[in-house]
């Protein structure tokens, strides 16, 4: 039998090295950080399992948990909070993406030493509220002014922030200049020719906008490490500045696309994309209400990133500060449950996904509701069993790549 950290090398050998080193780190802090960058054992094994419910065929995130619903501002430049990763989405059983997400709540909550009865809870509102919302067959959205409990105060303090706070947080001036502070932990330093590189396929891609960033300039690139599943691929960010107004700078994410971890397990006939950016960006201006400012597209090295706007606000609610308020806990779920259902009946009959009439019906019949708790509860036993496995080895220095 394969071991869990021998299928955990064998996924990540093609990844960077040092970046690949940081990303075992990460997943060796907790069980929740171990399940967050192991997307691939959660799905392998859910193939092989035959205790989910069937469920209608739909366009889903495919990481979908707890920490993947957050805010952002989108190309309206309204803030939303919604699920914001999609690097993993393809067309796929919707009760796959359940098992996901509630899988997340019991795994993450028990790292935050949230109770096992609240876990519970927790789960079952989930599901409740996602039902409630598909037997509706009405997609609805997260802003400030729909939000309620602790989402529309968090909507309300990220809307706040502004550019300048986020500068401060990834700048430095150099010389009288503003450049990327590559002492921050996250951002490392590239070397002059893959700059230059950088820059020159960059330019082009600000230029063929019809709005901002097109009369912006670069002033400085760097890698970027963020998230813990992508880590070890390639990310960069860059730092513009507008050309006739100097006071003014964007930052820009730009992200390898890299294959879905699910494929190897669906036979789902999926799609022809053009690449696998293409497909993550389709999936997420299909499931989205409103799409992030400057998402799109660029070539780079034969392979395809995923760009968009950098923003001043908190990406996710920080479930820590939340450990001691339950019902800003259950205030959270709710909306996520409410956002997970919007977001399946907003890809309805879209490239083969399923009709708006099979979610009602699904979300009607709650009779699967209970084997997606106890299929989560089981698989969330697993993952901390596979953490201990995996926290040896890597203390051990087993994990270490190059």
């Amino acid at each position: 039998m394969v071991t869990i950290n021998a299928r955990i090398k064998e996924f990540n050998k093609k990844l960077l090295p040092i970046e690949v080193n940081y990303k075992y780190k990460l997943m060796a802090e907790n069980p929740f950080g171990f399940f967050r960058g192991t997307c691939h054992l959660f799905y392998e094994d859910l193939s092989k399992n035959d205790t989910l419910p069937g469920s209608p065929i739909n366009w889903i995130s495919g990481d979908l948990h707890i920490e993947n619903f957050g805010s952002y501002k989108g190309d309206n430049r309204l803030v939303y909070f919604d699920i914001n990763d999609f690097d993993e989405g393809l067309l796929a059983p919707i009760a796959w993406e359940l098992a996901r997400v509630v899988t997340s709540i019991f795994v993450g909550f028990d790292a935050l030493k949230i109770t096992d009865k609240q876990a519970l809870e927790s789960a079952q509102l989930f599901l409740e509220k996602y039902a409630q919302v598909l037997a509706e067959g009405k997609a609805r959205y997260v802003e400030p002014r729909t939000a309620t409990g602790i989402v529309k105060r968090f909507l309300k303090t990220v809307a706040d922030r502004k550019t300048k706070t986020l500068l401060k947080e990834h700048t430095k001036h150099k010389k009288d200049r503003l450049v990327l502070d590559k002492g921050e932990r996250k951002q490392l330093e590239i070397n002059k020719d893959l700059k230059k590189r950088l820059i020159a396929q960059f330019e082009p891609w600000m230029k063929s906008n019809n709005q901002p960033p097109n009369n912006y300039r670069v002033l400085d690139v760097c890698f970027r490490l963020a998230g813990t599943g992508s880590i070890g691929s390639r990310r960069y960010m860059f730092l513009i500045q507008k050309i006739k107004d100097p006071e003014k700078f964007m930052l820009i994410d730009m992200k390898e696309a890299t294959a879905s971890s699910l494929r190897p397990y669906l036979k789902i006939r999926q799609p022809k994309w053009a690449s696998e950016a293409d497909r993550i960006i389709s999936i997420q201006k299909i499931v989205q209400n409103i799409a992030p400012a400057q998402l799109s597209k660029m070539e780079f090295d034969s392979e395809s990133y995923v760009l968009k706007e950098m923003q001043p606000m908190e990406d996710k609610i920080n479930f820590e500060i939340l450990e001691n308020s339950f019902s800003d806990v259950c205030s959270a779920i709710d909306a996520m449950g409410l956002l997970t259902a919007s977001a399946q009946l907003r890809s309805v009959s879209r490239q083969g996904s399923c009709s708006a009439d099979e979610l009602i019906a699904f979300g009607r019949d709650i009779s699967w509701q209970k084997r997606i708790i106890d299929y989560a509860l089981a698989y969330s036993k697993k993952v901390n069993k596979n953490f201990e496995e995996y926290k040896k080895a890597f203390l051990k220095g087993e994990m270490k790549k190059g």
